[in-house]
């Protein structure tokens, strides 16, 4: 049954001479989102993603005023065979369109740009600033740092013209925000959370999953017959478009955690702080998180994770939030923060002492070696079983750092999870050391002097 000729053109994206095939299904609808904002196509390797993202930039290089920036992570990945810069060189070359390989664009006899970048080092993005696009592509957004990802966002914008003409039509124009990612990469999580997962995502932010058999231009089969040679876990993404599958760390797996409803009655109890003080801003929109960290070990030597209290704040709002959570943990509970390095670090623990937590035990605690070291004397004991987790709407945000780590964009969870077993377990506070004799299930505790 044939459609109606009105509703069937309302079903056909926009396109221009310069889009030289028919888009695939999956990406007509990726092409037909222009009343959205940000849009995310995804998943399987083989599912036009980079044509996608190419066609969606050329839709209205037709408009006086347009430009389009489409980026990867690298100048490498942008220039190789079949990326992005070779694939709109094949479409273009023999157009009316022009190139500039000084500034990586095609310019259109419209005036429109399309242009070309990369976000390789930590301040890459700062080369846009002050830039205006109406239409931002990246392609395997995983791959990139998720603030400078978030960052161009501050790009996406037009004039607004008062006069009446051509100059006026970029008004007509919608602003676009598009990535295309595999799963897997440095922003994995992020893009889950933002565009697929249903607990997490905005209804605003659109998902159109894309696989191997929405591609019809493919050799399906072969390049089947290629991904089945990967190991299972990136086998698992490429080929099926797999989010909920990925590499972990080296010293946590969220399955040595028992999940408990309440920790029992504690021997030893104490609030562990990694300190940030930031709130995010246009330059670094995900910064650092102050942790609070509440563990405690029960009369057979088991470990409770009690509570992760998290957030990006303000110096002014940080002190006010821990001062609020150790009101609510009481003063029998001893308080330790990490001392950063310098004279800084002193300085903020002594503010801590003498003005914010006046009255509570409250400590600094100086550290050495590495983060990934610190780490190991509780990943043994989580493997081993002997800790867990007490129910919390905290739980997956702190298992998805836990096992990312040390890969991971943010390791505050980490770290205040090592200080507070530290304290615990190393006696630095006063409390019981646990003699634990081999083969036999019952434990004798001697009072730490």
């Amino acid at each position: 049954m044939s459609l109606n000729p009105s509703l069937e053109k309302l079903l056909q994206p926009r396109l221009t001479k310069y889009i030289p095939h028919k888009p695939t299904a999956k990406q007509s609808a990726f092409l037909l989102l222009d009343s959205y904002l940000d849009a995310f196509y995804g998943g399987a390797a083989g599912g036009g993603k980079s044509d996608a993202l190419l066609m969606a930039a050329l839709q209205y290089v037709d408009f006086p005023n347009y430009n389009a920036l489409l980026i990867r992570d690298t100048y490498t990945n942008l220039a190789m065979p079949e990326a992005l810069m070779d694939r709109a060189d094949e479409w273009l070359y023999h157009t009316d369109a022009s190139w500039n390989s000084e500034n990586k664009q095609w310019r259109f006899p419209s005036g429109a740009t399309v242009s070309f970048g990369y976000l390789d080092g930590p301040r890459d993005h700062l080369k846009y600033k002050g830039a205006e696009f109406q239409f931002i592509g990246i392609d395997e957004a995983s791959d990139l740092r998720w603030e400078q990802v978030l960052y161009l966002f501050s790009r996406l914008r037009r004039t607004r013209k008062k006069t009446v003409g051509d100059d006026n039509l970029i008004s007509l124009v919608p602003l676009r925000f598009r990535a295309a990612s595999n799963p897997g990469g440095l922003s994995h999580e992020k893009l889950k959370e933002r565009y697929i997962d249903p607990e997490t995502k905005d209804i605003k932010k659109i998902f159109i999953p894309a696989g191997l058999d929405d591609n019809p231009y493919l050799d399906v089969e072969s390049y089947h017959e290629s991904l089945n040679e990967l190991d299972p876990v990136i086998r698992e993404q490429l080929k099926n478009g797999n989010w909920d599958i990925r590499n972990k760390g080296r010293l946590f797996d969220r399955a040595w955690f028992e999940i408990v409803e309440t920790a029992p009655v504690a021997v030893n109890t104490i609030r562990y702080w990694d300190l940030a003080s930031t709130e995010p801003h246009k330059k670094n929109p995900d910064p650092d998180w102050t942790t609070g960290l509440r563990l405690s070990m029960d009369v057979s030597g088991t470990y409770y994770i009690e509570e992760v209290r998290r957030f990006q704040h303000t110096p002014k709002n940080v002190e006010q939030n821990v001062l609020q959570t150790a009101q609510l943990d009481g003063i029998a509970v001893p308080i330790h923060m990490e001392q950063e390095p310098g004279s800084s670090g002193v300085n903020t623990i002594d503010h801590y002492l003498r003005y914010i937590l006046n009255g509570y035990a409250f400590y600094g605690d100086k550290k050495t070696g590495s983060k990934y070291d610190r780490a190991r004397p509780v990943s043994a004991q989580a493997e081993a079983g002997n800790i867990k987790v007490v129910r919390g709407a905290w739980n997956k945000k702190f298992f998805n750092e836990l096992e990312l780590f040390p890969e991971g964009i943010h390791d505050d969870q980490v770290d205040a999870l090592s200080g507070a077993f530290d304290k615990l377990a190393l006696g630095a506070m006063p409390g019981i050391r646990i003699l634990k004799r081999k083969n036999q299930e019952k434990h004798t505790y001697k009072e730490v002097k």
